[in-house]
Formats: C-alpha cells, sequence, structure tokens
C-alpha cells in the first residue's frame, strides 16, 4: 500500500488524523494534512482507507 495527498485538497477538516494518527497529522499554521508515513505496514492498512475515505476534500489517495 501507497498512500498520496493533494495538499491543494485539503480542506484542513482534521478527519484523517482522527481516523488514522499514526499516518497522518495537520500544520499547525493552517490545518493541512501532514502525511507522517506513505507506505504503512499491514497494521494501519484499514485505518490508511478509513481516513481517505471520510476525507471531505478528497485529498488521500490510497494504491493498493
Amino acid at each position: 500500500m501507497r498512500i498520496t495527498i493533494e495538499e491543494d485538497k485539503c480542506c484542513g477538516a482534521g478527519q484523517c488524523v482522527l481516523a488514522a494518527p499514526e499516518l497522518f497529522d495537520q500544520r499547525d499554521e493552517d490545518g493541512v494534512v501532514v502525511l507522517l508515513d506513505a507506505d504503512p505496514g499491514p497494521g494501519e492498512h484499514e485505518n490508511a482507507r478509513n481516513a481517505a475515505n471520510l476525507c471531505p476534500g478528497a485529498a488521500i489517495a490510497v494504491h493498493e
């Protein structure tokens, strides 16, 4: 699995951080998503998918 983000689509809702705090964070100045781990282990795959599905801006892509 590989995760990519498109910062320009991020609206700073923070749903990704709530769904997968090991994979995502937010910048302090504007709340834009920060990808912490682009190649997560199997234990984080479900969390990555959930974060992508919850993202209101569709800024997160999960490549299986």
